[in-house]
């Protein structure tokens, strides 16, 4: 079994495919223009690349490493965040400047539906854990769209702060938390009310939220600070357990995309403008490494085959 990093070098269109033993570009795949967001099928046989500027989904063949097709709809516009069903059989994808949800059957790779957000700048997916809503931040609308997948459509809006972009359901399925990059803040929404129950400063300009397997932890990384918060998701002191942030650890310039190892030992972070990925040890919370990357790596996923 090989193990790698997808990882999106978006100012200079390609793909470094990371052996995670050697920690050496294997290949990289020349993509269209800035590719920015990126999820693996399921069954790890497909990786799906939003290329934003190219208003493109560049769809790979695991095996070769070769794009297969590519997808594109006339109301692409600036492609963005992804995310699979939790059956992996359909794909939704944000189209931040259109505002636009579309829905692609991962069998076939064609759009299957569309619909708007009416909202301003919809830019990322977000599922819940139990696959049933889609939660999709407006950075223009500072608010959050809920989409029920079973029924394809938008159910409802709900404030949060300004900027929202990094946001990510709890595996309790009872939180939501929001990364708010304009006011650099960390919102945590109950679920049951969309009602705002904890507020934390962090770094500044977060833009990314991943929690661990076990959701124990939550990291952010903080573009302009240069670091990555670690979110204590159940911390407890004087009797009281609230989310709260135990370490802000310092990693590469403009750091995006964060992804974990399966087994969630080991954090992987792409840093835009040191063109290179931090790796970070989960039982210390320290940075043991660093991997080469290309220009402005961003969008990082992590392939098992």
């Amino acid at each position: 079994m090989a193990e790698y990093l997808i990882v999106l070098n978006k100012d200079e269109d390609t793909i470094s495919v990371i052996d995670v033993d050697t920690k050496k570009i294997i290949k990289t795949i020349e993509t269209d223009y800035n590719p920015h967001e990126v999820v693996i099928s399921l069954d790890q046989k497909k990786t799906y690349v939003a290329c934003s500027l190219g208003n493109k989904i560049n769809v790979i063949d695991n095996d070769s490493f070769e794009i297969t097709k590519v997808i594109e709809h006339p109301d692409f516009n600036f492609p963005h965040g992804l995310g699979l069903t939790k059956d992996g059989k359909k794909l939704y994808l944000a189209s931040t400047y259109s505002e636009k949800i579309f829905i692609i059957d991962t069998e076939t790779d064609e759009i299957t539906n569309m619909f708007p957000t009416y909202q301003k700048y919809s830019h990322m997916i977000s599922f819940s854990p139990d696959g049933e809503k889609v939660f999709v931040p407006n950075i223009g609308s500072d608010n959050i769209t809920v989409i029920d997948v079973k029924r394809e459509e938008v159910i409802t809006h709900f404030p949060v702060g300004k900027g929202p972009e990094g946001v990510a359901v709890h595996p309790n399925n009872r939180d939501l938390y929001v990364a708010n990059q304009d006011d650099h803040t960390l919102y945590v929404i109950d679920l049951e009310t969309y009602s705002v129950s904890h507020k934390r400063k962090i770094g500044a300009i977060p833009v990314r939220l991943v929690f661990s397997q076990d959701g124990k932890y939550a990291l952010i990384p903080n573009r302009e600070s240069g670091d990555l918060s670690i979110i204590d998701t159940q911390h407890k002191l004087k009797d009281m357990v609230r989310p709260w942030e135990i370490k802000r650890i310092r990693v590469g310039v403009w750091p995006g995309g964060v992804v974990l190892n399966p087994e969630g030992t080991l954090a992987y972070v792409a840093n835009n403008k040191t063109n290179d990925i931090s790796i970070i040890d989960m039982n210390e919370l320290e940075v043991i490494g660093r991997i080469k990357a290309g220009i402005h790596p961003d969008g990082i996923a992590y392939l098992v085959k």
